[in-house]
């Protein structure tokens, strides 16, 4: 009897793994029906818009529906998990590095995916103009006389980052500093922007978006680019590192992700739809508005920049003293 259940476990796995092979859309067949993309962050956030002017142009090309569907939450598991359950080549992750690629060192266990097998590099979309904001009611207009500030007042500052490498940077740089602040969580980042207009944070590490509107009244202030370099969104502001606080400067791509198993045929397919849609000038406009910058490439190039990135954040994870759970 055991020996039968073997056999038949084993005819039911390779049926599943053909019907799974099988299960592949043929590059010039796709879409077949409608597509949905899973966000980590919530709506209104930089990834979200981009998301939104993407499925609009592909919407159209393709004749089938592209649903854009937020999932924030659980420092990005909610989405992520909700896309690899899915198992389906028409519900993609449309997400940053910056949202996934710290889950080695910041879960308390192994991450319930594989980084480099669940998340299949289709194409590079947009990068996310990131901040370091202050509050103007805190006194302090750069990163400097924060940090002053901080050490006079110990205990009595909050800070934030964004969900995933923008929160590792500003521990990072809590630790750097020796600084006595708390850091705020956040499920949904977007209401820290709120927060720091009202003072009740003092520096918040996010999308270039996320500070934006309260920039324009006066209640914030961006004292640097959190990235390497300086950005096209705001070339007047000074990257972190610029700035002398080169642990805030920290790259963040994103782009849109498939299932294992997805033909590199039919990545290429949809990435080149993709790069088309976002070479409409008012749809870069739009991006530009919303503080994110065009960097359409292919999934070879998407995979080397993660590949670049996974190494900075282990560079990062050493100045804290973390290790990967692998």
């Amino acid at each position: 009897m055991r020996a039968i259940i073997r056999f038949t476990a084993a005819s039911l796995l390779s049926v599943w793994t053909a019907a799974s092979a099988c299960a592949q859309t043929p590059a010039d067949q796709y879409p077949q029906r409608a597509v949905k993309f899973v966000l980590p962050f919530g709506p209104g956030s930089g990834s979200d818009i981009a998301a939104r002017l993407i499925a609009e142009k592909l919407q159209t090309k393709w004749g089938k529906a592209v649903v854009v569907e937020p999932r924030p939450g659980g420092d990005g598991l909610i989405a992520i998990n909700a896309f690899t359950a899915a198992r389906d080549d028409h519900t993609l992750l449309f997400a940053s590095t910056a949202s996934f690629i710290v889950h080695p060192y910041t879960l308390q266990s192994k991450p319930p995916y594989d980084m480099d097998r669940d998340l299949v590099p289709i194409v590079r979309a947009v990068d996310s103009g990131l901040a370091v904001a202050l509050s103007t009611g805190s006194g302090a207009s750069t990163l400097q006389e924060f940090v002053d500030l901080a050490r006079k007042n110990p205990g009595k500052l909050n800070v934030a980052g964004g969900a995933g490498l923008a929160e590792l940077t500003v521990r990072a740089f809590v630790i750097e500093q020796k600084l006595d602040v708390t850091i705020v969580p956040y499920r949904d980042i977007i209401q820290a922007g709120v927060d720091l207009a009202e003072n009740r944070i003092q520096l918040v590490s996010a999308s270039l978006s996320l500070p934006m509107p309260h920039v324009q009244v006066g209640k914030v202030k961006v004292a640097a680019i959190a990235a390497p370099g300086r950005t096209p969104l705001a070339p007047e502001i000074p990257s972190a590192p610029e700035a002398g606080f080169a642990t805030l400067g920290y790259e963040s791509t994103v782009g849109l992700y498939g299932p294992p198993g997805m033909s590199l045929e039919l990545r290429k397919r949809i990435a080149a739809d993709v790069i088309e849609a976002l070479k409409d000038p008012v749809v870069t406009k739009r991006l530009f508005n919303a503080g994110m910058a065009v960097n359409a490439q292919g999934p070879e190039e998407l995979a080397e920049t993660v590949s670049r990135q996974k190494a900075a954040t282990a560079r990062l994870a050493d100045i804290l003293g973390v290790k990967a759970k692998n």
